[in-house]
């Protein structure tokens, strides 16, 4: 007598269009076909005619996967069939489980491809898993809710693409409404959601919506739904089809691509895939900043600060005047800052390009000019001391910032204590000599807006970004999530 086998194969999402080759070619040559009785339809035209077939109810997987190894023990080349793919909530896991006892394990088990609905119901909103996705089912016949209800969190809390099978049914009916409660936890209400029912199938039904204006009366048994991550975005073409993207990264510069986002932000500005990083960070910022009496404005630079340095001491020791955020900001808007000064080549080097054409200002910084050299050595001081000197010489409507060059910032307050009044100060040098003295002198001055890293720490990544932070206030309302940022 020859050998049995079981050949386990995913159909797909229902339409012979879209059934493996390698599947067909199995079910061709197969002696016996197993499986819930809904799915022979879809491969009624390639069932060989003398084939065997068995068909069984919902819930009756175990019975199915004896049958398959009974009818293989007599010598059959049994193929079992699951739509979507086998190996994800279907009968694979259940063959091979029951192919490692010793009464089958003598039984060849082979599985198959085929293509899951999450896959189909992706291509039909777009291409919504772009990026690092999870699967879930809401079922909880298997898994109790308790731990399903984990996943779901540390899902949301992730930031994970996540395709949701078996959301409802008439038994279970609230299992949805709580996933979608703890996805409102972490993220934006207006985060795209993708509703496929029946993918692929001639009861086919698409809609794309959000986490807010999700309707639970359009899902069942056989709805995928699909859930953006924070750099997921709608799109409508001109025909009114909309779709469901999610960047995986590769087109990074989406400042020049205009009206990208017009369905996730009004106005139709377009944003940066850099930029939905940073409001996925910010959340995570959000949740771990203690300091409740910090305003709008200071919160968005420390914000920024924290997101630069990974250090929370920021929310302690960044010292602000009264409105300067606000203040410097309209200075940059108005015209009355005209350019930027930095101690050290690194702080220019941060500062955003674009957001310095936005305003028209010009960012200088003087310590590797030949003269600079020449003179820190003539006068025995250090070139960023000299450096100052030389941007004092032509100072008007300049904002000074400082992530380095503790001496640097001391000329600075000189040159104020005799009646200088730079547009601004950011104060951010870091060190051990000289460096609390600077800040003490800086401080002192009441008619100069200024923005101050406290103690020791600073750095010119810092006051780059303390720099970022002021001239991007305008864009706050659009890079914090509501409830977990300003």
């Amino acid at each position: 007598m020859k050998k049995g086998k079981v050949i386990v194969v995913g159909l797909g999402p229902g339409s012979n269009d879209f059934v493996a080759p390698i599947v067909k070619r199995a079910i061709d040559s197969a002696d016996v076909i197993i499986g819930y009785k809904y799915y022979f339809k879809f491969i009624k035209d390639h069932i060989p005619e003398n084939t065997v077939c068995v068909d069984t109810g919902m819930k009756r997987e175990v019975e199915r996967a004896k049958i398959a190894f009974d009818y293989a023990l007599n010598g059959n080349c049994v193929v079992v069939i699951s739509s979507g793919d086998s190996g994800i909530y279907g009968m694979a896991p259940l063959i091979l489980e029951m192919g490692c006892q010793n009464r089958y394990s003598d039984i060849d088990v082979e599985v198959l491809p085929g293509i899951s609905a999450f896959q189909m119901a992706s291509s039909l909103l777009g291409a919504p898993m772009g990026h690092d996705f999870c699967v879930i089912s809401l079922s909880d016949l298997m898994t109790p809710w308790e731990k399903i209800e984990k996943r779901i969190v540390a899902s949301a809390d992730s930031d994970f693409i996540t395709a949701i099978y078996n959301p409802k049914s008439k038994e279970r009916y609230w299992q949805l409404h709580r996933a979608r409660e703890i996805f409102l936890m972490y993220r934006d209400p207006s985060t795209p959601v993708g509703i496929v029912r029946q993918a692929g199938r001639e009861e086919q039904q698409v809609t794309v919506t959000t986490l807010e204006k999700f309707d639970y009366n359009q899902t069942d048994m056989f709805t995928i739904i699909i859930i953006g991550n924070s750099q997921s975005y709608i799109y409508e073409k001109s025909n009114g089809t909309k779709l469901l993207i999610t960047p995986r990264g590769y087109f990074n510069d989406r400042e020049d691509f205009e009206d990208h986002n017009k369905n996730r932000k009004e106005g139709g500005d377009s944003f940066s895939a850099g930029r939905e990083i940073m409001i996925n960070s910010f959340a995570n910022i959000a949740r771990e900043v203690k300091r409740e009496d910090l305003t709008p404005q200071q919160r968005w630079t420390v914000f920024h600060a924290i997101h630069t340095t990974a250090d929370f001491e920021m929310e302690n020791i960044i010292y602000f005047d009264k409105n300067v955020v606000d203040i410097l900001n309209k200075k940059f808007r108005n015209g009355s800052i005209k350019r930027i000064v930095t101690d050290v080549n690194m702080v220019a080097s941060g500062i955003r390009k674009f957001e310095l054409e936005r305003y028209g200002v010009e960012v200088l910084c003087y310590i590797n000019d030949l003269d600079i050299m020449e003179d820190s050595k003539l006068h025995g001081t250090t070139r960023a001391v000299a450096a100052i000197k030389k941007a004092l010489l032509d100072s008007v409507g300049t904002l000074f910032v400082f992530g380095n060059a503790p001496t640097a910032l001391i000329e600075l307050c000189n040159s104020i204590s005799r009646g200088y009044i730079p547009e601004g100060v950011i104060a951010a040098p870091v060190g051990f000599v000289n460096v609390l003295e600077s800040k003490y002198m800086i401080k002192t001055f009441e008619n100069v807006p200024k923005i101050i890293v406290e103690g020791r720490k600073g750095g010119s990544n810092l006051a780059a970004t303390i720099v970022n932070s002021i001239m991007s206030y305008d864009d706050s309302s659009d890079l914090m999530i509501p409830g977990r940022g300003l």
